[in-house]
């Protein structure tokens, strides 16, 4: 700060810069107000800036002040700051000399009361369920049996031990753990990026697909399961299409996310009982189901013996069964040899009727017949190719008179062919010689319309053109100065000349005018 003092001023009070003022205000404002907590209500914020810092405000019904966070600050908050959140601030009141404004630099950020944070949950919930995110509806059944199971929790934490050892002990199977952080800024988006990115994998790909998804966290406050209420982290876990078991804090501590979940767990330890079944116990009822299957078989298979058994006393005797039989092929092959001589006899008797019909006179006969079928059909083919020959010479006799013409028609048809080549000849002449005629008028008027604009029609009538030193036409005297050269440009040539001052030619000119020019010589006009 600096003390100057005007000799000419009416006052012994000290003069300051419009810098030096304000920089004596902030240190003022910082040193008065270096540690503050501030209670209000969160307004205008619209989250992180690009930078990474975070503006918003503090209001009560009465006042309001600005706020800033900046970006170291603002990743180590327990919970992200929301519009309308009533909050504690503390930190420090500095000014802003560009804009002569105040505004308090927070450091740490708590909500007012749990309270607070419960009517914000409430208000959450209500809209997220008003969307049908939390109905009954959606939730999906866990696989009795998974082959995969996916883990969205910290890598670092006593959870995933837990889960891990009590997976091992029920019923080992494949786990794939995909770590993000569960507490702080950026935590909601990290859990609801893993859910997603379980959901992404493709199944029977280069990484398993998981059949069953777990999201655990340890115990702890309001403020460090807050992460689990962020709405993106409901949304992932509600359209997820792999059942999601919500494992997050004690048997007591809620979240939205054990809403949205198909099952919630009391703990991660209870998440992974309820994931696999115990594997002595499903080999136990095996057994005993095994037990049970065999004792039936067992007594299925006496039931059955014993009623072949009765079935057998109630059928007769081999004996009995083949009698029938039996005297039924012996008089079969009694029968057999008296059977064989009325055959033979039988057919004997047809062969002597059908040789009976056989004589040599019916042969004679149905040969001549077919003798007489032959010639006819030989008689009517010949003249069958008598008529095709006599079609064919008259084709041939046709073609041969029309060759015989051709000469005359080509001759014909040429004479016509030079003649229409004519026709075309002269009216082609006579089309180019109206085109030309037409051009020459068309030249003639545009040529007089270009005689009766040229400014040389104008030079005619006593009037020059003035150009200057660059051959560029004047047309203003306000563009010559005294002892500028000229040209003056007539109607049958150009002339050279000075430029003087004032209107009047000089002295003498008239004088000298009057003499006769020497044609030879070109004079001065001055």
């Amino acid at each position: 700060m600096s003390n100057l003092f005007d000799s000419d001023s009416p006052t012994n009070l000290a003069e300051y810069s419009v810098s030096e003022l304000s920089g004596s205000i902030k240190r003022t404002v910082e040193t008065a107000f270096d540690q503050v907590r501030v209670r209000g209500e969160i307004s205008g914020y619209r989250g992180p800036h690009s930078s990474g810092h975070a503006y918003f405000a503090l209001k009560d019904d009465r006042a309001r002040i600005d706020a800033v966070i900046w970006k170291g600050t603002f990743s180590r908050l327990k919970f992200r700051p929301e519009e309308g959140m009533e909050v504690i601030a503390t930190g420090k009141v500095t000014t802003f000399p560009g804009s002569s404004k105040y505004q308090i630099v927070i450091e740490t950020l708590e909500p007012a009361g749990a309270g607070a944070l419960m009517a914000l949950i409430e208000e959450r919930k209500r809209k997220l369920g008003a969307e049908g995110l939390f109905d009954a509806a959606r939730k999906k059944r866990l696989p009795f049996m998974p082959k995969v199971i996916g883990v969205v929790t910290s890598p670092t934490g006593a959870v995933i031990r837990d889960i891990l050892h009590r997976i091992s002990d029920r019923f080992p199977v494949h786990v794939l753990v995909w770590p993000v952080k569960v507490q702080g800024e950026g935590a909601g988006d990290e859990v609801a990026n893993a859910i997603r990115g379980f959901n992404a994998l493709e199944p029977g790909g280069a990484i398993a697909r998981p059949d069953v998804l777990i999201v655990a966290r340890g115990g702890g406050s309001l403020e460090d399961l807050w992460s689990f209420n962020d709405e993106i982290v409901v949304r992932a876990a509600a359209e997820s299409r792999i059942p999601l078991i919500s494992a997050v804090g004690h048997e007591t501590d809620w979240t939205l996310i054990d809403y949205a979940a198909d099952v919630r767990a009391p703990t991660p330890t209870g998440a992974a009982e309820m994931a696999v079944p115990v594997k002595a116990e499903l080999e136990a009822q095996a057994a005993a189901l095994a037990a049970r299957l065999q004792g039936c078989i067992n007594r299925q298979m006496d039931q059955r013996r014993q009623s072949v058994r009765a079935l057998m006393r109630a059928l007769p005797s081999l004996d009995q069964l083949l009698a029938l039989p039996r005297r039924r092929f012996d008089e079969a092959a009694a029968g057999l040899g008296r059977g064989l001589e009325l055959n033979t006899i039988n057919k004997r008797r047809g062969f002597e009727r059908v040789a009976s019909h056989l004589r040599p006179d019916v042969l004679s006969n149905r040969i001549a017949e077919r003798r007489q079928l032959l010639n006819d059909r030989m008689a009517r083919a010949e003249r069958t190719v008598e008529r095709l020959l006599d079609r064919s010479k008259s084709r041939i006799d046709r073609a041969e008179a029309i060759l015989a013409s051709l000469p005359t028609r080509l001759k014909t048809q040429t004479d016509r062919g030079r003649e229409r080549l004519g026709n075309l000849t002269r009216h082609a002449d006579t089309a180019i010689r109206h085109q030309l005629t037409r051009a020459r008028a068309e030249l003639s008027a545009q040529d007089r319309v270009l005689q009766s604009l040229s400014y040389k029609n104008v030079l005619k009538r006593g009037y020059a053109v003035i150009r200057d030193e660059d051959d560029r036409p004047v047309s203003q005297a306000a563009a010559l100065s005294a002892g500028m050269g000229i040209a003056i440009e007539f109607a049958d040539g150009r002339v050279g000349a000075m430029t003087t001052e004032g209107g009047t030619p000089p002295a003498g000119a008239k004088k000298r005018s009057a003499k006769p020019a020497d044609p030879t010589k070109q004079g001065s006009l001055f």
